[in-house]
């Protein structure tokens, strides 16, 4: 009697879900007998996603680099959806914005642990040759790591460091989209002249990231913070996860990539290009963009200090063993 009255209730709940679709429940239900079963192949279009990689040329180590980059956007765009969860939100409770920010860290955490992929997972001198058949592509132009940017923080605080102190809030947001940081990584510092990489990601992603912009204007989650009750603000396990966020994504994640960097591009006589041309021995060190999503969590020495270590360690390993 109570298996019947449990489908009762079940069955007056999808008539009342499907009322007002213009379509009676057992019109659905009809649908529903003809329905194949779900398997798993087709629930994560595993042929379509397994497809997906398509080398330029006949290396077999390029495949992992395009695997490795496809993997990397599925997390971006991972932390991108924990991302609007924040921003979305309008409840201000603690717990959540707590959780949604431990995994955020989760997700990070897997990229940044998973880049010896890219620092030992490929063979040097393959890199190099099927590299050239890659240009002007450059991950410079991962549109969704820009995104994420922009949820996180406020544009005044993604505005390069040389123009940081003469642009704020008052500015709109064309104006410190213009003056953003990672622009002077694919500008060339002697002539001020755009790289074709820089070129083509702004023609086809500037409308929509300054849209994104406008969106979440004076709502990004450093504003959500902001907005806290003093109680909540002040929370440690927040705090703790907050930073953590900021570390991962703005000292972490780019000297994940500079070890990269090192290891294919750098050389004796001198350093490599990188594919788009970007600078990335100015663009990618921590301590030179200083990059802070929530500057107000941290002390004045925390922030004067922001990456030195991570860059001593890369670039003047002497110097840290003799810290040791």
């Amino acid at each position: 009697m109570k298996d019947k009255e449990r489908i009762d209730s079940q069955i007056s709940k999808l008539e009342e879900k499907y009322k007002d679709s213009g379509q009676d429940l057992s019109s659905y239900l009809d649908g529903l007998l003809h329905q194949r079963y779900l398997t798993y192949w087709d629930y994560i279009n595993l042929d379509t996603l397994l497809s997906l990689q398509q080398p330029r040329t006949y290396f077999p180590d390029e495949e992992i680099f395009i695997m490795y980059h496809q993997i990397t956007e599925l997390y971006f765009k991972l932390i991108l959806h924990e991302q609007k969860q924040l921003v979305d939100d309008k409840s201000q409770n603690l717990d959540f914005f707590i959780e949604k920010t431990r995994r955020i860290n989760s997700y990070y955490k897997a990229l940044i642990s998973s880049f010896g992929i890219m620092i030992k997972g490929m063979e040097r001198e393959q890199f190099l040759q099927y590299r050239m058949a890659l240009l002007p592509a450059s991950g410079f132009q991962s549109a969704q790591y820009r995104m994420i940017e922009i949820y996180a923080t406020p544009l005044e605080n993604l505005v390069h460091h040389s123009k940081r102190r003469e642009m704020s809030s008052n500015n709109s947001i064309e104006e410190l989209y213009e003056e953003i940081y990672w622009k002077k990584g694919a500008t060339d510092m002697a002539t001020g002249e755009k790289t074709l990489t820089l070129k083509q990601f702004e023609y086809r992603y500037t409308p929509r990231l300054v849209r994104i912009a406008k969106q979440v204007e004076k709502n990004t989650i450093y504003h959500k913070y902001l907005q806290l009750p003093e109680t909540k603000r002040y929370n440690k396990e927040l705090i703790d996860a907050l930073k953590t966020m900021d570390i991962n994504a703005n000292v972490n994640w780019p000297l994940m990539h500079m070890g990269s960097a090192h290891r294919y591009l750098a050389k004796n006589e001198g350093q490599v290009d990188a594919t788009g041309g970007t600078n990335w021995k100015d663009y990618l060190p921590p301590s030179f963009q200083k990059v802070v999503f929530f500057p107000k969590i941290y002390s004045k020495q925390e922030l004067n200090n922001w990456g030195k270590q991570w860059v001593d360690h890369i670039f003047n390993p002497e110097k840290q063993k003799k810290l040791k």
